[in-house]
């Protein structure tokens, strides 16, 4: 019987453009992925209740609801990786985007292969890493604080008593690990945009900003009287915990 785990990974294509999602279908299928395709908020709720979806690929334009109500709403139900399409040159639209929780966004016109890139590091970043053999089983890299217990190669945070796991976004999770790694220093917020992207990105203090808040919210006991990331007026966060690492 064939491992679950062998299956092609599903995108969801939603855009309104009859073109540009046919377009996108054939070139992703080509390159060995599943797609399914939504025109509207509607088509896309519709097939993430009856499938099980790896990626997201939402326009912001939309008829009815636009792509950051939607965004919105996937975000209050699932952490399922999402990629925000604008055909917008604004850049708060691409801030308010990745404020909802986007984890990239990709500017129209776009080219194909670009897409696909940015889709490969948003589901490279968000899987485990394997071991390249049987024989080879490297060590997890875990850190400890507060209850919590952050495992790098597995990209999980669960509670250290009972096992719970804490959903975070892919975005959040690398934020996370930015910061538990540098406990203790003050990073700037053009650093924690560098450090967590690993490419050429324009650093906004709203993004930075609101996807602290976000992750705030999950991991401190009082979000609005942060005890764990603290900001620096004028410079950035420091991660103030006391992190014990461990290998296993």
């Amino acid at each position: 019987m064939a491992n679950a785990r062998t299956l092609p990974e599903h995108i969801l294509v939603v855009d309104d453009d009859a073109r540009i999602r046919q377009m996108l279908a054939r070139y992703f299928e080509e390159e060995g992925y599943r797609v399914s395709l939504a025109g509207d908020g509607f088509e896309m709720r519709e097939c993430l209740d009856k499938e099980t979806i790896d990626i997201i690929l939402l326009d912001l334009v939309l008829p009815g609801e636009d792509g950051l109500a939607l965004a919105r709403g996937i975000r209050a139900r699932s952490d399922v990786p999402l990629i925000m399409l604008t055909g917008r040159n604004d850049v708060v639209d691409r801030v308010v985007g990745l404020e909802v929780g986007a984890d990239d966004y990709i500017a129209k016109p776009f080219h194909l292969r670009e897409v696909l890139a940015r889709i490969r590091g948003v589901l490279r970043r968000r899987q485990p890493q394997q071991s390249q053999s049987v024989r080879e089983t490297p060590s997890a890299e875990v850190y400890c604080f507060e209850g919590l217990r952050l495992d790098i190669d597995r990209r999980q945070l669960v509670a250290a008593d009972d096992g719970r796991e804490v959903p975070l976004t892919t975005g959040e999770f690398d934020m996370l690990c930015v910061l538990v790694k540098h406990a203790g220093r003050v990073l700037q917020r053009e650093l924690l945009m560098d450090l967590t992207r690993g490419r050429n990105f324009e650093a906004f203090d709203r993004t930075i900003d609101a996807q602290i808040a976000r992750l705030r919210r999950k991991i401190e006991r009082d979000a609005t009287r942060p005890a764990l990331i603290k900001s620096v007026r004028g410079v950035g966060y420091v991660f103030s915990a006391r992190v014990t690492r461990h290998r296993s």
